[in-house]
């Protein structure tokens, strides 16, 4: 006798067979699905995107993944430093790589007299205080994001801005002037005028401890004060990864600093780390 017929509740071999096989058909389904998200996302290339501001062309390089067509995503923005450019960016700090799930703007500036080189202002570069060319960097940001808003699903409790020399200068520009956008900032080899403006985030500054450009020792300063607003306390930190520290906060604010014993250049360590920083935001939250 058949177990069946000595179990009537059984279900026929055929009926498992088919169940079976409808179960392994839509896991093979969905896996595959996620395998073509993954390559998709993987294979993408940021795109040249325009804006007119003041009657003026501006540019940006725009990764989308193809997730934000239907799930809001979160949103980096990239400045180069001063004499840089958005497409050099987009290698140093290939953040579409490294998190292709964000959505990734790499701004590109204008020429700019700057501060420390290049007075006659022929490089490219952003503006460092509020006020000064007509607001013209703050005000592209300001049209990149509302391009963003309208054009994508994007989280946003989830924006973060990072840069590097002139570009991490102005990634603490708008943490002073747009702070309210922003989750956390990374700001590298940079320091600012506007610290008594910024108030509490999350920030992780990098530092070269040979940066003979903008001076470890002015880093250092400003490293202090951002603990002193984040409400960090006057401990030693703990290890958070290569050459980093973090800075834990009674706000929840923390401070993570990256001091590297290099220059002003990025060190290898820069792109991941700052990526693993942002996205601890968003598991946080």
């Amino acid at each position: 006798m058949l177990e069946r017929d000595r179990n009537p509740d059984l279900p026929a071999s055929g009926c498992l067979c088919e169940k079976g096989r409808d179960m392994v058909l839509s896991c093979s389904k969905a896996f595959l699905a996620a395998v073509a998200l993954a390559l998709s996302a993987a294979s993408a290339e940021p795109e040249r995107r325009e804006w007119i501001v003041d009657g003026v062309r501006r540019e940006a390089l725009v990764y989308v993944p193809p997730q934000a067509a239907s799930n809001a995503v979160p949103v980096v923005f990239v400045f180069h430093g001063h004499g840089g450019n958005m497409r050099h960016a987009a290698r140093s700090f290939s953040i579409h790589t490294l998190w292709p799930e964000a959505l990734t703007v790499y701004m590109q500036g204008l020429p700019t007299p700057g501060l420390l080189t290049d007075k006659e202002g022929k490089k490219a570069g952003w503006q460092n205080v509020p006020g000064v060319q007509g607001d013209r960097d703050l005000k592209f940001f300001d049209a990149v994001m509302d391009t963003l808003r309208t054009t994508h699903r994007i989280d946003g409790k989830r924006v973060y801005a990072t840069g590097h020399s002139n570009g991490g200068g102005f990634t603490y520009l708008l943490w002073a002037n747009r702070g309210y956008v922003f989750d956390a900032f990374a700001p590298c080899a940079a320091v600012t005028t506007q610290l008594a403006r910024l108030t509490p985030k999350p920030v992780l500054h990098l530092a070269g401890e040979k940066d003979t450009l903008v001076k470890f020792v002015w880093q250092q300063k400003t490293i202090e004060v951002l603990r002193r607003i984040n409400r960090c306390g006057v401990g030693e930190g703990r290890p958070w990864g290569t050459n980093a520290t973090l800075y834990a906060s009674s706000a929840g604010m923390p401070v993570v600093t990256l001091l590297h014993p290099g220059g002003h250049e990025l060190p290898p360590e820069a792109a991941s780390s700052i990526v693993r920083f942002f996205k601890e935001r968003c598991i946080r939250e």
